[in-house]
């Protein structure tokens, strides 16, 4: 699967263009969770492993609690 676009204001302390998808993946899924758009995360559920996204959920620090939350629902329907 193709890597997005990823939006500059969402990353908003890192040069988007020196991301990797697989280095930095961690980052890219909380900021995806914390402040992505629809598409965005679209995107994150198909390029990603639900294991992955699921394990970042549980064990990230730098997640925001609601976003935790509320990912922590949606992993459960």
């Amino acid at each position: 699967m193709q890597a997005i676009n990823l939006r500059q204001s969402l990353f908003w302390d890192t040069d988007v263009s020196k991301l990797d998808t697989q280095k930095n993946a961690t980052y890219i899924i909380e900021r995806i969770m914390d402040f992505g758009n629809d598409d965005e995360v679209r995107w994150m559920r198909k390029y990603y492993p639900k294991e992955l996204i699921a394990s970042i959920c549980k064990s990230s620090k730098e997640l925001h609690k609601s976003s935790r939350n509320l990912w922590t629902k949606l992993a459960s329907l």
